[in-house]
């Protein structure tokens, strides 16, 4: 099944509705897109520490790389340029962190708080070559600015 944006974004606006709480709302949106999508074989958030570092945050799925520098992998250079990664092969993308070998696409998205700081990263992985598009890039990025827009980021620092 494929996800269908406009319900899940009436879903998750409903579910994290007066929450400001960062890992709460990461708990929440990750549970809700994961089980919407039968692409969704990774789905996480990696949270940003400060030092040009991400550790990771609530997650579905198998384990997940535990910290990430901003100078690697995908999650990395959606952290480190401040746009979202479409990657349809990550074998083809330079320096991709193998964090789990059944990964073959990727999409990543910077995750801003009210004061504009980077919360973290979304980042989805796939078992499928080629899974995610524009649709997933524009549709996501509009659930993380609703659900983030109120949210003072407890562990970032600028």
């Amino acid at each position: 099944m494929r996800i269908n944006y406009s319900d899940i974004s009436r879903s998750i606006a409903a579910l994290t509705e007066g929450e400001t709480d960062e890992v709460a709302l990461m708990a929440t949106v990750v549970c809700e897109l994961h089980h919407a999508d039968d692409r969704f074989d990774w789905t996480g958030f990696y949270r940003n520490v400060g030092n040009e570092t991400l550790k990771i945050g609530p997650y579905q799925g198998g384990h997940g790389c535990l910290v990430i520098p901003f100078s690697r992998g995908v999650c990395g250079a959606a952290a480190r340029t401040g746009e979202v990664q479409l990657v349809p092969d990550v074998d083809a993308f330079p320096g991709h962190i193998a964090c789990a070998s059944s990964t073959r696409s990727e999409i990543v998205l910077p995750v801003w708080g009210r004061t504009g700081e980077l919360i973290g990263v979304l980042d989805i992985d796939s078992d499928q070559p080629d899974a995610f598009d524009e649709e997933d890039s524009v549709a996501l990025t509009d659930i993380l600015a609703k659900v983030f827009a109120g949210v003072e980021p407890a562990q970032a620092m600028s």
